[in-house]
């Protein structure tokens, strides 16, 4: 996304600074993004680690990191207040103080109790775990925010349009439930729909399936309608088709119009709630690099804090992009 598209994330962290941890202190990826929000003064960057490691590894870079907090799991000088409050949170499981000084080993656990610890506001881990192992502790330690049931991962695709202006789109959930229930996807539905907004999207959502308004046959088809007909009715203030969409009646006009004429969002969609972990996962992959758009996620969504992680094909510039994301994306 251009400098303009993050004009309105920067300009809520200048009113509002954060911290964020970062947990791959290391990363040379980490370290070049770390280096450019230091040069600012809207977001600084917890790095965890050795000390003397980071720095090394930073001056061998050439990255200025000075003025970063640095903090080293193996020797933190409150892990057993950490330890004592991690044990309390997860007392009904039976976690003993030996059991979560080792889980507190691992930065995504370790970063995700500082933010319960208010020692930090938000979290971007690495790419060297996956995003379930990033949920995890999110979820044992801080929990879905109320009224959600599950979490789940959108996708934010951006590409320059022939207008000039940026084409922007929303898919989800490509990262978490490999086969959400109705209505698991109606919350799917309302998170992403919040989210792209966020992007200056006005969401027209789709809810896709391999039928269009009957056309097709099967339970899959059937979970996609019941989900899309009863998220219009939950979110009458959200312009959703109320019928599954094939993909392109959703963004094709021509073919909306010969499938279903008199639908406000088929032929126009920008926001997607796919079938299956499998569909959306590949949907927006092939976006990303048969289409030209940037990817912008996984964007971790219904957690009650701000927790991302970035992918293992994630350059500097990309990390420097998710860390201003997570940071300001629900920012009060």
């Amino acid at each position: 996304m251009n400098g303009n598209g993050f004009g309105t994330f920067i300009e809520k962290l200048r009113k509002n600074p954060q911290t964020i941890v970062m947990t791959e202190g290391t990363d040379e990826r980490v370290l070049e993004a770390s280096s450019r929000l230091l040069a600012s003064n809207f977001l600084k960057p917890i790095l965890l680690g050795n000390p003397d490691e980071i720095q090394k590894k930073s001056e061998e870079a050439g990255f200025n990191i000075r003025g970063a907090q640095i903090v080293d799991p193996m020797t933190y000088d409150k892990i057993d207040e950490m330890v004592d409050l991690f044990c309390e949170i997860r007392k009904d499981k039976g976690l003993t103080p030996e059991e979560a000084r080792e889980l507190l080993s691992h930065p995504n656990y370790f970063g995700t109790m500082m933010i319960k610890m208010g020692l930090a506001d938000c979290m971007l881990g690495s790419s060297s775990i996956s995003t379930s192992d990033t949920v995890r502790p999110a979820l044992q330690i801080i929990k879905t925010k109320p009224g959600r049931s599950i979490v789940s991962a959108c996708v934010i695709l951006v590409r320059p349009s022939a207008t000039g202006e940026n084409e922007v789109l929303a898919m989800a959930d490509c990262g978490i439930n490999e086969r959400p229930t109705v209505d698991q996807l109606v919350e799917i539905c309302e998170d992403t729909a919040n989210c792209a907004k966020n992007f200056g999207i006005s969401p027209k959502i789709a809810f896709l399936s391999y039928s269009t308004k009957g056309s097709g046959h099967g339970e899959d088809v059937d979970r996609m309608r019941n989900a899309a007909n009863k998220a219009r009715e939950e979110y009458p203030e959200l312009m959703i088709e109320g019928d599954e969409l094939q993909f392109d009646a959703a963004v094709s006009p021509r073919v909306a119009r010969q499938k279903c004429p008199n639908s406000k969002v088929a032929g126009y969609a920008n926001t997607f709630i796919f079938p299956d972990l499998n569909a959306a996962n590949m949907g927006y992959k092939i976006a990303q690099r048969m289409g030209n758009f940037e990817a912008y996620g996984l964007i971790l969504l219904g957690l009650n804090a701000r927790i991302n992680n970035f992918s293992w094909g994630s350059n500097a510039m990309e990390v420097y992009s998710m860390a201003i994301l997570t940071a300001a994306l629900d920012l009060s």
